[in-house]
């Protein structure tokens, strides 16, 4: 079955850098769109950002254009999410995703990992 595990949460100063990483497992990653979302305390779970399946696409909110930048290494099976100038409104568990397509998106995805905790303090 499909396996998604981040890792490269933590906590950081405003104004600071982290990159996220997830590892893929279960299926031939290079065939399939990958998302990257964010559910802060109190909130529903929103869309960051997405990458299809080459690479050669990629979405993202508007609350991180600019600051994020979502990348794969299909030959790794990893998607990454590097961000930049953070801000404590960034704070919340961050999942990546994957669905049964190759295009991008900000919805219809089937698959989750189990989240890692990114917290910016001001």
């Amino acid at each position: 079955q499909v396996q998604l595990l981040e890792s490269g949460g933590g906590l950081v100063q405003a104004g600071g850098s982290l990159r996220l990483s997830c590892a893929a497992s279960g299926r031939t990653f290079s065939n399939y769109a990958m998302g990257w979302f964010r559910q802060a305390p109190g909130k529903e779970r929103e869309f960051v950002a997405a990458i299809n399946w080459s690479g050669g696409s990629t979405n993202y909110a508007d609350p991180v254009k600019g600051r994020f930048t979502i990348s794969r290494n299909n030959a790794k099976n990893t998607v990454y999410l590097q961000m930049n100038s953070l801000k404590p409104e960034d704070t919340a568990v961050y999942y990546c995703a994957t669905k049964d397509s190759g295009f991008v998106s900000t919805g219809g995805y089937d698959y989750w990992g189990q989240g890692t905790q990114v917290t910016v303090s001001s």
